[in-house]
């Protein structure tokens, strides 16, 4: 159908119309006239459709009511008057992505699909969700989602509790996160950027009911919307389906959602902040300095485009100017920055970790004076074309892996499109893009920071200095400000309390009806295709070096991976090899010093990555395969110079810097001391299956064991330093052998010749000694673990190899995996225990793991995992109906069929290759998920059983909760000396 700029469709004005070239699509901007709302159309070919629905949300405060609302409008609406329609969806649909989420000024409610009646459904259920939620007039909505007061019985104690509370308890308790919000907060004091959108743990309880539901009455409505659509669809029967079930109820109000301007300071502003870390922590070289700048506007699509290059070419790159003077005038140990694009008033942030408060003022020197000599001697002319380059490389590739791009498209176009400019402003990059190259070498870039950063006024230096005494001291004030509330409350207040705390227990754990459940749309089985997506793999041999040709439409660009075997590496050099993936590409090779090699890297190819992973054997996890993985792509036409390229780096870099080797050693444990908060699940969860697993033994060595490596080679760097580049120099000779060598490669099947002929170039500069494998003796040890930190809430991980206990792996566990995720521990441990999440993880090696995150419980969430068994025993046909069944194997099915990049295509051929899992084994696996029924799960309660008896586990979490159930763990571990 034809659509004419003028003209309405079901109540929407077309308002323009054109072809975007830079993403092949053709855009409709609408104007529904009744309601107000704006609607933008992306139609192409891509069958990942894209729906969304985002308001303009800025908060007056830091309660966190954007995001309780956002949390709450998806716990039942109008025409699904259920508690989770959200998570009923998930279990029981194909969707490619579906979330909801907070920013600081708006919240995005986006669902993407490949199945017509899916997208359909979702779509109507998160328009139903926003627009007619249940929390309005239901308390226990916020009670649970936001905050509550919690009092079992009159004489217990006194606590907060809610969903959003304890995640963002989670957040604040890593300093990266408090020093977000300080530099907000910092520059701009007077408008909605100042306040925590998230919520501030804080504030979260000043939040009262009709705040809340005043909220979603001032910013929900159609006239404060942007409706977005993407992909392969039928425009005219979505927009009849919009108008007719939704936006014709509604009549246009003027809503005051407008983004307020920061008037910029006359002055840079100082501010100091404290930041809580354990009592035992030191507090030596744990400052957090930045200096931040309001940079430009959002609106602005050559500025938006310039100053993200301009970031990277000063600290991204090993060769960033600005980053090696931070380096040379030894301030911290991590250099890092950000220019952060999606805020009316973008920001530029340049920052140290790993300092010390005195060292304030010379960072500030440095920065300043350094930025001055780029402006007025120039950058590097390679190093602006390096950069520039690679922005166009990923620009063009378009690879958001596993995100649909129509998500993508939709966030770059709020970009503009919320602050009431063009929405394609952002898509359409050719205009801006051609200005900044032809520019580049006119000094352009000099210019931006003369311009935004020079001459710009408007700038915060915020630090972050570590207190021992302030996590315990606001502990210690919470618990008495809530002690002396509940003194102060009469009789029948207290009775009240505990009256609210029992009736929001009695509504999570009544379940819904079946016939409200059936209101939720339901796909069948008969949606699903039946067959394993096949994973297209030709095996060739180049110089005596097996590859792996996965033939398939890339746009003529080629990815390849290398992996090299590391079975000669013993296990207490494991770590080296954690350490050699951080710092390749980072020093000298023979050919390059490493500031050039990072220019000629992104100068001819899309980047190098490094990583380390060990790969189970089908159905086995003694055997192994560890790889050291490096990853690279480039278009065709720059194959040779690819080749080159990794060749010098795998085969000739050098290690005999000394001070180079100090330099990202110390860089390393400065960005781990802040990571290991965020990466607590994963953590938890590796250092658990390590005691009962091969396999996870060695992948563990890349996760708190380094870090425990890596902070032990700093606090003897000078005296070692030497030893340690011997020691990765012998590791790089090991692996980089063309013997261990297997490759996989990704490209069309026409330019495999070129890849034949770039080939030997890399093959040449590798080594060709053979070494023997290692002699590794595994013995499962029950180490159970507590992993002390001075953050406020845990991680929570139990588990154990079921095949070591007797059992195989089936598909079923697949489906047990949503079950659990979705039912089970979500109600027990999510709605009713507070916690952001939980899960459980069954993997055909035998590994399995249940796991928790942001929890503000411990010994609470293992007796939930205990009664694991309990709930799949009373799995029973009478409790659970064959369309619940149904709907729990659609939902496993969705993250089975996730749409997968080319690049990601071929990696996922190369791992089961590499795993010896053939195309039947993927078939069967999926036959046994489509043929799971109740019994089959009732069935797993055996293995599950067995598996929590065994009673291996592991917590993170803060140090209070963790001595108070001292009794439970082997080991108490500080994270963080």
């Amino acid at each position: 159908m034809s659509f004419t700029v003028g003209q309405t469709y079901h109540g929407f004005k077309l308002q323009a119309a054109g072809h975007v070239t830079e993403i092949n699509s053709e855009a409709k901007l609408f104007l529904h006239e009744q309601s107000g709302a704006r609607l933008l159309y992306l139609g192409n070919d891509d069958d990942n459709k894209v729906f969304s629905v985002t308001f303009r949300t800025p908060p007056a405060d830091s309660t966190g009511v954007p995001h309780i609302v956002e949390h709450s409008v998806l716990c039942g609406s109008r025409k699904f008057p259920i508690k989770e329609p959200f998570v009923e969806l998930v279990k029981g649909s194909l969707n490619t992505f579906l979330n909801a989420m907070t920013f600081p000024d708006k919240t995005m409610y986006p669902v993407a699909s490949r199945n017509e009646k899916d997208f359909r459904n979702l779509m109507d259920v998160y328009l139903d969700a926003v627009f007619y939620p249940l929390m309005l007039n239901t308390p226990e909505i916020l009670m649970q989602e936001g905050w509550h007061y919690d009092l079992p019985a009159k004489e217990g104690e006194l606590t907060y509790k809610g969903v959003v509370y304890n995640e963002m308890k989670g957040v604040f308790s890593s300093p990266d996160a408090i020093l977000e919000h300080q530099i907000y907060a910092t520059l701009f004091p007077d408008t909605t950027y100042g306040v925590e959108s998230g919520g501030d743990p804080e504030y979260i309880p000043d939040l009262t009911q009709e705040q809340f539901a005043n909220f979603h009455k001032q910013y929900y409505h159609p006239a404060n919307s942007y409706i977005f659509l993407y992909g392969d669809l039928d425009l005219d029967d979505n927009l009849a389906f919009i108008n007719d079930a939704y936006l014709k109820d509604f009549k246009a109000i003027k809503v005051d959602s407008a983004i307020g301007l920061q008037k910029p300071f006359a002055e840079t502003v100082v501010k100091v902040v404290d930041y809580p870390v354990s009592p035992q922590e030191s507090t030596t070289d744990k400052t957090f300095i930045t200096l931040n700048i309001a940079a430009g506007k959002a609106t602005d699509p050559e500025s938006y485009l310039g100053l993200m290059m301009l970031e990277h070419i000063l600290l991204e790159t090993p060769a960033a100017p600005l980053k090696k003077a931070l380096i040379d005038a030894g301030l911290g140990k991590e250099v890092f920055g950000s220019y952060s694009k999606s805020i009316l008033q973008p920001t530029m942030t340049f920052g140290v970790s790993g300092a010390n408060p005195g060292q304030i003022d010379a960072f500030r020197e440095t920065v300043a004076s350094a930025l001055q000599k780029l402006a007025k001697e120039g950058l590097d002319p390679k190093l602006v074309e390096s950069s520039v380059n690679i922005f166009e490389f990923h620009l063009r590739e378009a690879n958001y892996g596993n995100r649909p791009k129509g998500l993508v498209y939709n966030m770059k176009c709020l970009d503009s499109w919320l602050y009431d400019q063009d929405p394609l402003m952002h898509l359409a990059y050719e205009p801006a893009l051609d200005k900044i190259k032809r520019e580049a070498k006119n000094g352009y870039f000099e210019q931006l920071i003369k311009s935004c950063l020079l001459d710009n006024t408007h700038q915060a230096l915020v630090a972050l200095k570590p207190n021992r005494e302030t996590g315990d001291q606001k502990a210690a004030e919470l618990k008495a400000k809530l002690a002396e509330f509940k003194a102060g409350l009469s009789e029948a207040a207290l009775d009240k309390i505990v009256q609210q705390t029992h009736s929001l227990k009695a509504r999570q754990e009544t379940a819904d009806s079946p016939e409200k459940l059936e209101l939720i749309p339901l796909l069948e089985l008969k949606d699903i295709d039946p067959q394993a997506e096949a994973l297209v793999t030709e095996e060739h041999k180049e110089q005596g070096v097996p590859v792996l040709l996965h033939p398939m439409f890339t746009n003529r660009i080629a990815y390849v991976n290398l992996y090299f075997n590391t079975a000669a590496i013993v296990e207490d050099d494991w770590p080296y090899l954690f350490l050699l993936a951080d710092i390749l590409g980072k020093v000298d090779t023979r050919k390059h010093p490493y500031t050039d090699l990072a220019k000629e890297i992104n100068i001819h190819t899309g980047g190098f990555t490094y990583d380390v992973l060990a790969y189970s054997e089908n159905g086995d996890d003694e055997s192994y395969s560890p790889m050291f993985r490096v990853k690279a792509k480039a278009l065709v036409t720059k194959l040779p110079e690819m080749f080159g390229l990794l060749g010098d780096v795998t085969g000739s870099s050098l290690f005999s810097d000394t001070n180079r080797l100090k330099e990202l050693i110390r860089e390393t444990k400065a960005a781990w001391d802040t990571a290991v908060f965020r990466r607590g699940q994963q953590v938890v969860a590796s250092r658990l299956l390590a005691y009962v697993s091969p396999v996870a033994k060695f992948n563990e060595a890349g996760q708190l064991t380094y870090y425990k490596f890596v902070a032990a080679l700093e606090q003897d760097l000078e005296a070692k330093v030497q030893e340690i580049g011997k020691k990765l120099s012998t590791v790089a000779q090991t692996v980089f052998n063309r013997d261990n060598l297997l490759t996989g490669i990704t490209c069309d099947a026409e330019d495999y010749a070129l890849i034949q002929q770039g080939f030997p170039v890399l093959i040449e500069k590798l080594g060709t000694r053979k070494y023997k494998p290692a002699h590794f003796n595994f013995k499962a040890e029950a180490r159970n673990e507590a992993l002390l930190t001075s953050g406020k809430v845990q991680y929570v991980a139990k588990g154990a190899n079921f095949r070591r206990l007797g059992f195989n792996y089936h598909g079923s566990m697949k489906v047990l995996e949503t079950i659990l995720r979705y039912d089970y521990l979500w109600n027990r441990i999510r709605v009713q225990g507070g916690a952001y999440g939980a899960f459980a993880q069954f993997d055909r090696s035998g590994n399995a793991v249940f796991g928790s995150y942001r929890d503000p419980n411990l010994a609470e969430t293992l007796t939930v995992y205990a009664e694991t068994a309990n709930y799949l025993n009373a799995f029973t046909a009478e409790n659970v109906s064959q369309r619940e069944m149904i709907k729990y194997i659609i939902g496993t099915m969705s993250t089975m069929d996730t749409p997968l990049t080319p690049q990601m295509k071929g990696e996922r051929a190369d791992a089961a290759y590499i795993r010896n899992i053939s195309q039947a084994d993927l078939q069967q696996e999926r036959d046994e998920i489509l043929a799971t029924r109740q019994p089959d799960i009732k069935k797993l309660a055996t293995v599950v059983d067995a598996i929590i008896e065994a009673n291996y586990l592991c917590v993170m979490g803060g140090e209070q909760k963790i001595k108070a159930n001292e009794e439970l763990f082997g080991e108490l571990v500080t994270v963080i000396e």
